[in-house]
């Protein structure tokens, strides 16, 4: 189930992002959260799953509302049982946005996840 960023799940956000290659910095993942909370155009969704927080997707929304996927990540116990999946067609199918693509830098994740991706990266 996708679950809304708040405040209070900051430790658990930041743990989640910590997974991404170019997160594993503090002061970047904490750029990242600043970007997220305070930036109306940036939207990131926790994936809950048996009352544990195990996957994070992060969103830019433009102007046109297409977003694009910035941040996907699972933690490692959950990999390879579909979670990131689960995650990206919800975030596809909730209707919110006008379409989802990936950026360069998750492309090759989210087309082994989802096919209704955006194949065209946000310059």
């Amino acid at each position: 189930m996708l679950i809304r960023y708040k405040k209070t799940l900051e430790k658990i956000a930041m743990g989640l992002l910590s997974f991404m290659p170019n997160e594993k910095d503090v002061k970047k993942l904490t750029e990242t959260i600043h970007s997220y909370e305070n930036d109306d155009n940036w939207v990131l969704y926790l994936w809950k799953k048996n009352d544990e927080y195990v996957g994070i997707v992060g969103l830019v929304v433009d102007e046109h509302n297409i977003a694009t996927i910035q941040h996907v990540s699972v933690i490692p116990s959950y990999r390879g049982e579909g979670v990131a999946t689960e995650m990206l067609q919800e975030v596809a199918e909730i209707g919110q946005y006008e379409s989802v693509r990936a950026t360069d830098e998750t492309r090759s994740f989210v087309q082994k996840c989802i096919h209704c991706i955006d194949e065209k990266a946000d310059d």
